[in-house]
């Protein structure tokens, strides 16, 4: 690790990390992104495990997400991650693309991203000139395809916390087929304690230049009985004030459409998960 932070130092703009390659790759064949230096972390150890101490489930940013996919650990204590992650493409996509990878190249339609965000996640980050640091979700994600990670950094591994007792996820998404990038998608968490509703998040994609965290939606839950939580109303909540971008395969008003869909859905498919663990 300790040669490749160097690398990145000593390159400066002109260098990029290569990890899984499924989206590096492309944007190189299509000479959307011209380094004259690629810093691959293939053979770099230790940047694979995943590992549970202290309340929290670190990832390292090499762990391939089929892997993680399959991981016990990650099934029971980070569950929105495993719900997501077999949204990703296609198993060959998983089977090379990386965590990090997904996180770092911040595609505003990724599923990761929006994980993190929901999860509260830090990014553990690296540099060969200021050592460590760790940056929350919130504040990693600062545009289009833009992180808070430096030229001279590497983003080494992501911190997730262990999901409390009394939790249900829930994570969908439309494309146009499967395996293609979502046009939008929803990520739930609900919280519930004695029936009712002690807690909610719910983070969109493809609706902004980044993932995007909905307050006002988790705000609503609050308070309300598991059995008969105004999901819709929290799902139109979440759809105010959206401007999602027009392209060929819809409009800004379907996708807003689709986003308030996709809440109700992903908060109703959380309140089952919740139920059915009870």
């Amino acid at each position: 690790m300790e040669e490749a932070l160097t690398s990145l130092a000593e390159a400066g703009e002109d260098a990029k990390i290569l990890a899984g390659g499924q989206s590096l790759m492309p944007l190189l064949s299509l000479r959307l992104a011209r380094p004259s230096v690629l810093v691959d972390l293939g053979r770099v150890g230790g940047l694979d495990e995943v590992i549970e101490r202290n309340g929290t489930v670190s990832i390292g940013a090499m762990a391939r997400e089929r892997a993680v996919e399959r991981s016990a650990v990650v099934v029971e204590k980070v569950p929105l991650l495993a719900a997501a992650l077999p949204l990703i493409g296609h198993p060959a996509i998983r089977n090379r693309g990386t965590v990090g990878g997904s996180v770092a190249h911040a595609d505003p339609s990724a599923e990761i991203p929006a994980v993190a965000l929901a999860l509260e996640a830090e990014m553990v980050i690296q540099s060969a000139a200021r050592g460590e640091r760790r940056v929350p979700a919130a504040d990693f994600f600062q545009g289009f395809f833009t992180t808070a990670l430096e030229a001279d950094e590497a983003l080494v591994a992501l911190c997730f916390p262990v999901a409390a007792p009394g939790t249900g996820v829930g994570f969908v998404e439309a494309a146009r087929r499967h395996g293609d990038f979502a046009m939008v998608g929803a990520a739930a968490v609900v919280n519930a304690a004695e029936g009712r509703i002690t807690g909610a998040r719910v983070t969109l994609i493809g609706v902004a230049d980044t993932p995007l965290r909905r307050p006002e939606a988790e705000q609503a839950l609050l308070g309300t009985e598991i059995d008969s939580a105004p999901f819709e109303e929290a799902a139109a909540v979440a759809g105010e004030g959206l401007t999602p971008a027009s392209d060929i395969h819809g409009t800004s008003a379907y996708r807003t459409h689709l986003a308030r869909v996709l809440t109700r859905r992903a908060l109703e498919h959380a309140a089952s998960d919740l139920k059915g663990a009870a």
